[in-house]
């Protein structure tokens, strides 16, 4: 009897691991978010429930098409809990993604939610790449309907394939998802990060690396 108490006792303690590196259930029917409380907490304030009115669950315009007329042809129109107060502690999210003809959603991580994406017009090629040291890309080219997971933290992107514009929807687990844009923090980090790091990490010269931190 006794034997199995280690074993069990692991397993608990590995399960309770998981569900605390995400996002922690809601102890409450609903915590909207006071958006103008000076307090800093790993999330945002609860607003009074008394004041809190359907406005705070409420987003239009997602119907609306991005602008895509950018370097990389593409557009995201995010619905988080800075446009849904009400999101606030439930985990999750949302976007619009728009991408002009050959248009893309450049290599981008999302190091607080997974991603399951649904594309609603056009023909997308998209993909992701496994961790250090295999760095598998798995990849596929989605078609209208067709829906693709991007896990946590892994980098990933979309290219439109097509010779329209295509539109897609992202749902995201987690409330406050962040991006980091592979390309934006290397070249466009600010301060720069030096030269010399970039030209042993790329094996490229000098040149090259002071051109694309010129573009970010």
């Amino acid at each position: 009897m006794g034997t199995h108490i280690l074993p069990l006792g692991l397993v608990a303690l590995i399960c309770c691991s998981v569900a605390f590196a995400f996002e922690p259930s809601p102890l409450l029917d609903f915590c909207v978010a006071d958006l103008t409380s000076p307090v800093k907490v790993n999330g945002l304030v609860c607003k009074d429930p008394m004041l809190v009115q359907a406005n705070d669950f409420f987003f239009s315009g997602l119907h609306i098409p991005g602008n895509t007329t950018n370097p990389v042809g593409s557009n995201v129109t995010p619905v988080n809990v800075a446009q849904i107060a009400g999101l606030n502690t439930l985990g999750i999210s949302m976007v619009r993604l728009d991408y002009a003809p050959w248009g893309i959603n450049p290599p981008h991580t999302h190091p607080r939610a997974t991603e399951i994406l649904t594309v609603v017009e056009g023909t997308l090629y998209v993909g992701f790449v496994t961790s250090n040291p295999e760095n598998r890309l798995i990849a596929k080219v989605l078609e209208k309907g067709d829906v693709f997971v991007f896990p946590v933290g892994l980098i990933h992107f979309q290219r439109n394939v097509g010779y329209g514009n295509a539109v897609a929807i992202g749902a995201l687990s987690g409330q406050n998802p962040g991006v980091i844009t592979i390309a934006n923090a290397v070249f466009g980090s600010n301060p720069p990060i030096a030269s010399e790091v970039l030209i042993k990490a790329f094996q490229v010269e000098k040149n090259i690396v002071d051109r694309l931190q010129a573009q970010f």
